[in-house]
């Protein structure tokens, strides 16, 4: 799926209960044109920069890592952490690329749990 089917899949979710989800109003919360908007959804224009994404996300109520990885970009933060060992997240990324999902959930849950 694409950024922008995501997007517009998440927005006209949140319309469906709550009226203020328009195009026009999402836009106006987020400061941009609703036509620019539009576009984004519909794949015209390209995702727009992180900052605009994590104002989206904040408004419609999704993780900006989600919507961030959509758009092909990583958070400043997450990229600070990754630039810090560049090598060990890569063959981390690399060893876990095939890995299901609950095994990569059980590693989160421990390394949240500090279970070393």
């Amino acid at each position: 799926m694409s950024f922008g089917d995501y997007l517009r899949q998440a927005r006209l979710a949140r319309q469906q209960q709550d009226k203020g989800y328009s195009l026009r109003q999402v836009a106006g919360r987020v400061g941009v044109e609703p036509a620019y908007l539009s576009k984004i959804e519909r794949d015209i224009f390209p995702p727009p920069s992180e900052q605009m994404i994590v104002k989206l996300a904040e408004d419609l109520g999704e993780d900006p890592d989600v919507l961030l990885a959509l758009a092909g970009k990583l958070s400043t933060e997450l990229r600070e952490i990754i630039v810090r060992r560049p090598r060990l997240f890569a063959e981390l990324i690399r060893q876990l690329k095939d890995a299901p999902d609950h095994a990569i959930l059980r590693m989160v849950r421990e390394v949240t749990d500090g279970d070393w």
